[in-house]
């Protein structure tokens, strides 16, 4: 629980750099979901700085993917909307509401109770018809998102946030259907492959979102597609429970935790900073972002 935790700082801390480099970035002349994009922001220092805290995080994902249930750490990292907002708040000069703190605090109760009501991690290994389902859904994100990235506006945030919490749901799976890290087991493990194809996508997809759209609609969007499903496909396939009689106490606790991110999901987007010079389209983004969770 520590590790999945220390996850959701990693990758809150990760995401107000990673939104401010992408709102500085040209956004080019492609209107859609455009791959150049991710080698653009990476000339941005703050996008490096990003990728290194999301890669310590995955590391701890990793670890608490490994030992407790997929609801929990799904859970946990819907966590990362609240030290978003929270680390935004002195950073980039960002106010919270009494409400807002209300909802970091619904989060938090939320992952307390997760954290009292979890059993131990599913037995179960996942049949090599799944972990190909798994692989297939990858590639069906990442073509989807695609076609996302041409609809109008609203929905293109609603459809990228949600594929890409697809995406970053295939990753928490296919985490726990490899069963062995050797170099052999891993390029055989059609789970690999799903897992490589599946965070690209949710990266691609994300940035997109967070230059191009409201991004308080894609977060939300992407909280629900990167907890609920996965949950699903714990429980259902590869045996994750709670402790005895405690299971109506997980799903109040999961219900909170991931309501309570999405009252927050303003702060998938961080403003950019005093005196920077946004492109049109980003600068346009940012105003709609913010309009929408002004209300």
């Amino acid at each position: 629980m520590i590790c999945a935790l220390g996850s959701a700082v990693c990758f809150g801390t990760a995401s107000v750099f990673q939104a401010v480099a992408a709102r500085t970035t040209a956004p080019g002349t492609d209107s859609g979901v455009d791959p150049r994009l991710l080698l653009r922001v990476l000339s941005q220092w703050r996008y490096l700085l990003g990728l290194a805290l999301d890669g310590v995080g995955f590391v701890l994902e990793l670890v608490a993917l490994r030992v407790l249930p997929i609801y929990v750490v799904g859970a946990a990292l819907a966590a990362t909307l609240a030290v978003t907002a929270v680390v935004a708040a002195p950073v980039l000069h960002t106010r919270l509401r009494p409400a807002e703190w209300g909802a970091v605090g619904v989060v938090c109760g939320g992952l307390a109770l997760l954290a009292l009501s979890s059993g131990a991690q599913g037995h179960l290994q996942g049949t090599p018809e799944l972990r190909i389902g798994v692989l297939a859904f990858a590639l069906a994100v990442l073509a989807s998102g695609a076609l996302a990235g041409r609809l109008p506006d609203r929905a293109r945030a609603a459809a990228l946030g949600l594929g890409a919490g697809l995406g970053f749901g295939v990753v928490e799976v296919a985490v726990r259907l490899i069963d062995e890290f050797s170099l052999p087991s891993l390029l055989t493990n059609p789970a690999s492959y799903a897992l490589l194809i599946g965070g690209g996508a949710a990266f691609l997809l994300l940035t997109t979102a967070f230059q191009r759209g409201s991004v308080t609609t894609a977060t939300a969007a992407m909280v629900i597609g990167e907890t609920i499903g996965p949950a699903l496909v714990g429980i259902l396939w590869l045996g994750d429970r709670t402790r005895p009689g405690l299971t109506p106490l997980a799903a109040l606790g999961f219900a909170l935790a991931v309501a309570g991110a999405l009252a927050l999901a303003r702060f998938g987007e961080a403003p950019a900073e005093a005196g920077s010079e946004p492109s049109s389209a980003g600068e346009q983004g940012g105003r709609r972002a913010r309009s929408v969770g002004d209300t």
